[in-house]
């Protein structure tokens, strides 16, 4: 019986990777051409000394503030996983109030670690004239922000809990596409959450957009909304969100003050749309499931010794395989993004027709949010979530109409 059910299980576990690698090729798929030639493009071309010389060095202090803040965080949650356990002598909210207990104290204390390193960042940005926030609207938005993951960390902590009681160390298995459904809601309901929004005001630009999405052939009914961060922000940003009937184009007014050309504008709501047009959208909710069950299992293999997460003590264990494991997966993540962001680029040169006009637009972008942009391998690996600006202005120069 103990083999025929370890056989089981090992023909189930082969069965579960065989899909997951099928999955992620059907993700992978682009339709970005072959052979492109986008490296050895030299930014000098494009940007001036100072540019170059100013955004490397703002790139380079605010991508090793990140990555102290993550040390920090991971640092943090390593002393609370060695001792935390301990405290759960002292309290008598039950087997889950305890480990939700436990889960809140570990990430209030991992906080502490990261905000030296937040306030380092925002010291930068603020002397570049980036960002307006002052540092007690940091320190305060910072609580803020723990308040929010308290609430996710405090449901996720209860979700898995509860679910180790039926199944104990099977708990994963089920948990993984919970937690991705919960996902695919948020990610349908996100975007009429936004506060701060209005319905973009210019006509013509919300008629441009109408015959970008009728060439890229999507409905006409996806929403577009200004997003009002000028009292926050310099920067210039959009993005795509939602999913069926809540897809949507969120523009930031930023982008909107005069800096870009109504033609460069253009080719940033054809990116966007290039996003909804190529379902990338949806296909994060898939990655994020993917990604769910490969931590969620390691989640359950490194807690066993504790008693699995059935029980409170295994929970510091568990806050610190969750939060290293997605470090190390980032550089994956970032890889996927940058896939796709391609793709969105490809999409918006095939639809507004202006390799000219885009390879400026990305040139201001480079310029007035101070990026690198050739920027050295490590930290492309680790923080670039987007192709190079030197990358993406190639990739205008190799497309020649189609």
């Amino acid at each position: 019986m103990t083999r025929g059910r370890a056989a089981l299980a090992g023909g189930a576990l082969i069965v579960l990777i065989a899909g997951c690698v099928l999955a992620a090729h059907a993700l992978l798929y682009t339709t970005v051409p072959h052979g492109l030639h986008l490296s050895g493009l030299s930014a000098r071309k494009y940007f001036t000394s100072v540019e170059l010389h100013d955004g490397a060095a703002g790139a380079r202090f605010i991508d090793l503030m990140s990555l102290l803040s993550q040390l920090a965080l991971i640092a943090g949650l390593a002393v609370f996983a060695r001792f935390g356990a301990r405290l759960q002598r002292e309290s008598a909210a039950g087997r889950i109030g305890t480990g939700i207990m436990l889960a809140l104290l570990g990430f209030a204390i991992a906080g502490f670690a990261q905000l030296p390193f937040e306030i380092a960042q925002l010291a930068w940005l603020r002397a570049h004239h980036i960002l307006h926030e002052s540092y007690l609207t940091l320190i305060f938005g910072h609580w803020f922000s723990l308040g929010g993951r308290a609430i996710f960390v405090s449901a996720a902590v209860a979700i898995v809990m509860g679910l180790a009681r039926p199944l104990r160390r099977a708990w994963w298995l089920a948990a993984a596409p919970l937690f991705a459904a919960l996902m695919l809601l948020f990610t349908f309901v996100g975007p009429y959450l936004v506060p701060g929004t209005h319905a973009l005001r210019d006509q013509v630009l919300a008629a441009q957009t109408r015959a970008l999405e009728r060439r890229d052939g999507l409905p006409t009914d996806i929403r577009v909304r200004v997003l009002s961060v000028h009292g926050e922000t310099t920067e210039p940003n959009s993005a795509a969100a939602g999913i069926g009937p809540s897809r949507t184009v969120l523009v930031w007014d930023t982008l909107l003050d005069g800096r870009f050309s109504p033609a460069e504008v253009r080719t940033v709501m054809a990116h966007e749309l290039g996003h909804q047009k190529r379902g990338h959208i949806p296909k994060e909710v898939g990655w994020f499931a993917l990604f769910s069950l490969v931590i969620a299992g390691g989640v359950a293999l490194a807690t066993r010794r504790r008693g699995g997460m059935f029980e409170p003590r295994a929970v510091p264990v568990a806050l610190l395989v969750y939060v290293t494991l997605q470090f190390i997966a980032t550089p994956l993540h970032n890889a996927i993004t940058r896939r796709y962001e391609r793709e969105a680029d490809w999409i918006a040169l095939r639809s507004a027709r202006a390799p000219a006009t885009q390879r400026a637009m990305l040139i201001k972008l480079a310029v007035l949010t101070q990026s690198d942009p050739d920027p050295p391998t490590w930290e492309y690996v680790l923080f670039d979530d987007h192709p190079t600006f030197a990358q993406r202005i190639a990739l205008t120069n190799a497309w020649h109409g189609e």
